[in-house]
C-alpha cells in the first residue's frame, strides 16, 4: 500500500512576535498562506526493512535519519494512534528550498501524517492530525490544513480566513540560508516584539477581497534581525517590476512578491533567474496537502 502526497509550501503574509511563554516558546501573530510550490512525498507501508526509512532527493542538505521531520512525523503518528508500525518507507522529492522560511520540512511532516491516516484508514479528525503535527513542529498543523489562516500562539491556534484573492506569487531565494533557531536567538538578544496590527489589517483585507490592501500591509519582524542585503534588493526589484508588495517569509531568506498581472510576474521571474537559481512562480492554494489519486 502506498500514497503520494503533494506537500505545499507556505508563506507568511505577516509575521509578528507578540511575546514569549514561560517555557521560552515565542508567541506569534501571522497570516499564513499555502502556495503551489510543493515537495512530492511517497509513503509506502509493509516494507521489508521494517521500522521507518527516509530517502530524499533534490536537496543534499536534508538528513535521511531520525532527525528528519518526515521520520519524526511517522514516529509521532504511531505513538499517538498506538498502532504497530508495519514498516514505512518515505521517499521525498524536494522542490521547496531548505532554510528559506517556506516550511519545507514541516510540509513533508504534514504529508506523512496525512498519508498514514489515509493508508491505515484511521480517519482521524483534523484536530487530531494537528495534535500529532504539533509534536513535530509549530508549522506542521498549518501545513496539514493549509489554505489561508490567521495563526496565533506558537502557530498552533489557527483561524481560517477566506481564500486569498486570485494572484501570482513570485518566490526568490538568495543563496544565503537562515537558521530559524539563530533568527529567534537574535530576536531575543535584541528584545524585539511587535504589535499585531499588520496581521489584523491583512485579515480584514482578505475578508474584503482586497489584494492591494493585503500587499500594502505585508510585514515580517525577522527582516529587522536577519540583515541580508539580497532581501532588500529582491524586494525592490519585484516592486519595480510591478509587484503590489513584497516581503521575506518566515525567518528567511526567501522573498515573495504578490502580482495581479501574470505577464509582469513572468517577466520579473525571468529577470531574477538570470541571477538566482531558486525562483518559483506560484499561486495561492486552498490546502496544505493533496493526496494524488
Amino acid at each position: 500500500m502506498k500514497a503520494t502526497v503533494r506537500a505545499n509550501a507556505k508563506i507568511n503574509l505577516s509575521l509578528d512576535i507578540v511575546g514569549k511563554r514561560d517555557d521560552d516558546y515565542h508567541l506569534l501573530e501571522s497570516v499564513m498562506q499555502s502556495v503551489s510550490l510543493c515537495d512530492t512525498v511517497n509513503v509506502k507501508l509493509g516494507t521489508e526493512e521494517g521500522g521507518i526509512t527516509v530517502s530524499t532527493t533534490g536537496n543534499s542538505c536534508i538528513a535521511d535519519d531520525h532527525t528528519n521531520t518526515a521520520y519524526r512525523a511517522a514516529a509521532a503518528f504511531f505513538d499517538y494512534t498506538e498502532i504497530d508500525n508495519p514498516g514505512v518507507s518515505i521517499r521525498i522529492k524536494k522542490a521547496i528550498p531548505a532554510q528559506a522560511g517556506l516550511a519545507g520540512g514541516s510540509a513533508d511532516a504534514a504529508a506523512v501524517i496525512v498519508a498514514l491516516d489515509e493508508l491505515l484508514n484511521t480517519r482521524l479528525e483534523p484536530e487530531q492530525l494537528c495534535d500529532i503535527g504539533e509534536r513535530v513542529g509549530a508549522d506542521v498543523p498549518f501545513c496539514i490544513l493549509g489554505g489561508t489562516m490567521l495563526a496565533r500562539g506558537t502557530g498552533n491556534i489557527l483561524s481560517p480566513l477566506p481564500d486569498l484573492p486570485d494572484c501570482h506569487i513570485l518566490i526568490c531565494k538568495p543563496e544565503v540560508s537562515v537558521s530559524t533557531a539563530a533568527a529567534y536567538r537574535t530576536v531575543d538578544e535584541q528584545g524585539l516584539t511587535s504589535p499585531a496590527e499588520c496581521s489584523e489589517d491583512i485579515s480584514e483585507a482578505i475578508c474584503g477581497s482586497d489584494l492591494e490592501g493585503v500587499a500594502k500591509h505585508l510585514r515580517n519582524i525577522f527582516e529587522r534581525v536577519t540583515d541580508i542585503p539580497e532581501v532588500d534588493s529582491i524586494k525592490e526589484r519585484m516592486v519595480r517590476s510591478g509587484a503590489l508588495g513584497a516581503c521575506m517569509t518566515g525567518s528567511g531568506s526567501a522573498v515573495f512578491g504578490i502580482f495581479d498581472d501574470a505577464d509582469l510576474a513572468e517577466d520579473c521571474a525571468a529577470e531574477l533567474r538570470r541571477e538566482y537559481d531558486e525562483v518559483f512562480l506560484t499561486q495561492p492554494v486552498s490546502s496544505g496537502c493533496e493526496i494524488d489519486d
